[in-house]
């Protein structure tokens, strides 16, 4: 198993009012200039808030949500001081609760 360590906030706080694109794109930048595999996702309504061990946590996060899921606790200690009003966690997986760590609920867009 994987311990993944999360920033969630709701998805306009994230995706709208926070510069959060600037801010991936430039970590996506840093880490192929070190040739480092990317190890940090931005999902949106993620289904791991459907284990019951978050069922607090989505209750008290606005909805719909958006979450960085990261294997690096370093950058979501980094993120949780950047942003400031976000929630951050982590849990283990695959697990029974969790069977699909970077799994979203987001409906698929038609293009």
């Amino acid at each position: 198993m994987t311990t993944y360590h999360f920033c969630l906030a709701s998805r306009h706080f994230l995706l709208e009012e926070e510069p959060l694109e600037e801010v991936l794109k430039e970590r996506t930048r840093n880490y192929h200039e070190r040739e480092q595999e990317i190890d940090f996702w931005l999902v949106e309504q993620p289904a791991f808030l459907e284990a019951p061990e978050f069922k607090e946590m989505k209750q008290q996060c606005p909805q719909p949500s958006a979450a960085i899921i990261s294997t690096n606790p370093t950058f979501i200690t980094w993120l949780r001081l950047r942003l400031e009003y976000v929630a951050t966690g982590q849990f283990e997986a695959p697990s029974e609760s969790i069977p699909e760590p970077l799994k979203s609920l987001a409906p698929v867009s038609a293009s």
